[in-house]
This record gives structure tokens, C-alpha cells and sequence, in this order.
């Protein structure tokens, strides 16, 4: 999920001998602080930075499905939470995927329980039930809540860009692959999905394990490579230039649904993105400004004028992640919330902190360096241009990261498939004969508008999420079933 509404309701290399230890918890009640943390009466520690609880029984039921929940220490006083589980068929020969939320700052929980885990949480806030569609039929998952502060996740957090959470995410994945208990998924495929504000993530994430990994294949540093195969964006926030023009695109008239606001509301966002001093020219300021320190506040001022400016009225009225509902946001539904502040639930898994679902901490730290208004798009153009499996696709219904906008970032994408991809049409693709999806589909390139889906695509359409991601796992063209 990718938050931006005016309101503002997406290295250091461990190493050394690794033990693996589950977690022993007694069942003596938590203390909560104010400041949220959970004492556990007693823990034990393995070497490896791993504290864990193997098969707690929560959410994932299927007879014979391990599951593992924990944290990774990947600094001083950093714990990463993880929630592992192993594919509901041949475990021993699925790919390893990761899902990671965007925010900006929000938890990985909410793409498990709302959109693609292996259980969704009823409308009593205190059970479960098995989703029939979560992506672990056909591959071992792995959420992670990061940066440090999100979800469950705790200690200090030092992120404040999107540069500087990829090494703790690398670090996260040295302590797992080079431990007992998940070495046998580091030569696995391994695939990357990501939403929202993912789309900042992701290709620099990967980026930055490509040069971790030719720096492994020199011999210049000694590791285990994370190499990613496929690439998955969910409504990804990759180019904010473009995005912020399609809030006009988009808001003038939305494919399928029409006009979303009044021709002088129009009128005023395009006058806010034109005008000398408006939305185009600060950030354009911004990507001018590079990475130095005094273009901080250049492109935190771009991101707020074109939030309060493109954004806001863009939305008014509507749900931000689904156009057919207002902005009471009725769904995805928000009951795993309270389900994982159980303190028995806490207990179960492991969990040492309140959960909090996108806190402002994180969230403010990212802000404060306009992390938000930079663009991604030179990095996600070099990976299609090396020819990595990747997937853009985009619920038709979400305003925030519309449709419209991702598909431009697509097209303005520079590799060698970009005069192609634009002669190529997009083309329906059924399920039972009903359409789906339009596709557009270059080599291991793929784009998909999802049809009758919000921001959260596997939540509306879990059925045609799960079989989209069935063939990437193929390495599939996207096609008609």
C-alpha cells in the first residue's frame, strides 16, 4: 500500500558461525511499555542473528506446512521481522519470493493477510480462515517488515532514503541464506514483489544486490549472491514526475469510469502542473538536484506541492486505492490489525513490539530527504535492458499509483524493447473466457492493467493475481487460461 494523501493518514555484512535455535517463549503474560515493546520473559538467542518460532500454528493450518516467524538482527539494535512459509506444494523444488509493502514505511503484513498469505483474518478480529488463492501454493514466501519501525519490526532506525534501506535488506538475506535453516532457498529462483511505494524499492534494492554480487564473482568481497530472477511491481511509484501528470490524466478521465472530478477542479491541477513554478518544474528541480544533501528540501518541497496540489484533488471524494468506493475505504478490510495485537497471537509468533501498521517515525524520516519525489526509473529502464523477467501491473481502479501513470513509466522506460513496446497494442487475456486483463508483452517484459482491481491487486482478483504469478514463476508470457 502507498500512502500519500494531504492528510498523511508506499551495510554492514554479518558473518560468522551460524547455530540454528528456535525461540522457547513461557507463557507468562506481556508487559507492554508505553513505548509499545513487549517483554518476553525468556528468549533464547541463536549466533546467527536469528530469533525465530517454528510452526506456530498461526494463520498458515495446512497440514504439513511449515511456517517461521522471527527476527533478523541486521545492526546494533535492529530487528527486521520475517514471517517464512514454505510452498503448500513441492517446497523442495519452489522458488523463494519475496513481498515486500511499500507505504512510504508501512508493514509486509498487510500484503499477507490482505492480499496474497495463506490466511485472511474474519470479521470477529480474532480467526482466521485459509486463502485458497495465497501465493504459497506454488512458491515459499517470505514477508519482511523494514525499514526498522515498521510493522513489527524494531530498535533504530537509519533509513532515510530508499538508498540506504537496500544494505539492510541485503544483510537481512546474508543472515538467512547463510544459516541452517534457510540455506538450502539461497540457489532457489528468487523472485522480487513489491507495490506501491515498492516501486522505489525494488530497482534499487535489486540494483544494489547486483553490485553486492559482481563484487562476490571478483572475489572483492566474500558472500552469498542474492541473485533475483523476476521482478514483480504491484501499482508501482517509480517516476514521480509522471505520476503527478497522470493525476490530470487520470482525474480528466479514468478508462472504463469516466470523469472522476469537475471541470474547475481540472482546471486548477492543470494550472498547478504547468504553471512556471508548479508540479513539472520542481520536479524536474528535484532530479536536477541529484542525491546531495541541499536537495532535500528542493524535492520534500516538490513531493508536498504536488501532493497538495495534483494529488489531493485528484482523490477528493474517493477512496485513494479504489475509484467505486469512497474514502471510507471499506476495503480491504483492516481486521488482521487487531488480530496481531493479540497478546496471544504475539506470543505464538514471536513478536516483541506492538504491531504498527505504517507509523509516522519511519515514515518522517523518508520525508524529510524527499525520498518520495525522486525517480526510479534510469535503474528499472537498466534491468529490462539486461533482460531480467519483470512485471509491471496495476489494478485499474487505484487512483494513487493509477494505471494510466505506471503505464506511462512503462513507455517512457529507456532499453532496447522501448519502440516495440510501443507498437504493440494492448491485448485482452481471459480467464473462462472473461478478460481480465489487458497485456502488453516484450520478450521477459511484461505490462498488465488488472481490470476491476484496486491499489491492492491480489485482494480484488486473487484468483487472476495468483495465476499471473503462476506464470512468472513459468517464465511465461502472459496469456489467455
Amino acid at each position: 500500500m502507498f500512502l500519500r494523501t494531504f492528510i498523511r493518514a508506499g551495510i554492514v555484512l554479518l558473518a560468522g558461525a551460524f547455530i540454528t535455535c528456535a525461540v522457547s517463549v513461557v507463557e507468562d503474560d506481556f508487559d507492554t511499555s508505553e513505548a509499545g515493546h513487549i517483554e518476553i520473559q525468556s528468549e533464547v538467542h541463536d549466533a546467527t542473528g536469528i530469533r525465530y518460532v517454528k510452526n506456530s500454528g498461526i494463520c498458515e493450518t495446512t497440514p504439513g506446512v511449515t511456517q517461521i516467524s522471527g527476527y533478523i538482527d541486521v545492526g546494533t539494535n535492529m530487528s527486521m521481522w520475517f514471517w517464512f512459509f514454505e510452498s503448500r506444494n513441492s517446497p523442495k523444488t519452489a522458488p523463494f519470493t519475496l513481498w515486500l509493502d511499500g507505504g512510504t514505511a508501512c508493514s509486509s503484513m498487510m500484503g499477507m493477510f490482505q492480499e496474497n498469505g495463506p490466511c485472511s483474518v474474519n470479521a470477529d478480529h480474532n480467526s482466521t480462515t485459509l486463502n485458497p488463492y495465497s501465493w504459497n501454493n506454488i512458491s515459499n514466501m517470505i514477508y519482511i517488515d523494514q525499514p526498522i519501525g515498521t510493522g513489527f519490526s524494531y530498535g533504530t532506525d537509519l533509513v532515510y532514503t530508499t538508498e540506504e534501506a537496500a544494505p539492510f535488506v541485503w544483510t537481512a538475506f546474508q543472515v538467512l541464506f547463510e544459516s541452517q535453516l534457510f540455506s538450502k532457498y539461497s540457489s532457489r529462483e528468487f523472485i522480487f514483489s513489491t507495490e506501491g511505494f515498492g516501486g522505489h524499492y525494488a530497482p534499487s534494492f535489486v540494483t544494489y544486490f547486483e553490485e553486492k554480487n559482481a563484487l562476490i564473482a571478483s572475489g572483492a568481497i566474500h558472500a552469498v549472491p542474492i541473485v533475483v530472477s523476476a521482478l514483480m511491481i504491484n501499482n508501482g511509484w517509480i517516476d514521480p514526475l509522471i505520476h503527478s501528470i497522470s493525476y490530470l490524466t487520470f482525474a480528466t478521465y479514468a478508462p472504463g469510469y469516466g470523469q472522476l472530478q469537475p471541470d474547475d477542479v481540472l482546471k486548477n491541477m492543470s494550472d498547478s502542473l504547468y504553471r512556471h513554478d508548479g508540479c513539472i518544474a520542481q520536479e524536474k528541480a528535484c532530479y536536477a538536484a541529484g542525491n546531495s544533501t541541499s536537495s532535500n528540501k528542493i524535492c520534500a518541497d516538490a513531493d508536498q506541492y504536488c501532493i497538495d496540489y495534483l494529488f489531493a484533488p485528484a482523490v477528493n471524494g474517493y477512496d485513494t486505492h479504489d475509484l467505486r468506493q469512497n474514502s471510507s475505504s471499506l476495503f480491504p478490510h483492516e481486521y488482521y490489525v487487531d488480530y496481531l495485537r493479540e497478546k496471544d497471537v504475539m506470543k505464538k509468533i514471536g513478536a516483541q513490539v506492538t504491531y504498527k501498521e505504517c507509523p509516522y517515525p519511519p515514515y518522517d524520516k523518508l520525508a524529510s530527504t524527499g525520498d518520495d519525489a525522486r525517480t526510479w526509473l534510469p535503474q528499472l529502464s537498466a534491468l529490462a535492458n539486461s533482460g531480467m523477467r519483470i512485471l509491471m501491473w496495476a489494478g485499474d481502479t487505484d487512483i494513487d499509483s493509477n494505471w494510466l501513470g505506471v503505464h506511462a513509466v512503462v513507455l517512457a522506460m529507456d532499453w532496447y524493447g522501448n519502440e516495440t513496446l510501443h507498437n504493440t497494442p494492448l491485448t485482452n487475456v481471459t480467464m473462462d473466457g472473461k478478460p481480465v486483463a489487458a497485456v502488453q508483452n516484450i520478450d521477459n517484459f511484461s505490462f498488465a492493467r488488472v481490470y476491476e482491481c484496486g491499489h491492492e491487486v491480489p485482494a480484488y482478483q486473487p484468483e487472476v493475481a495468483l495465476e499471473i504469478f503462476s506464470q512468472v514463476i513459468r517464465k511465461e508470457q502472459l496469456h489467455s487460461v
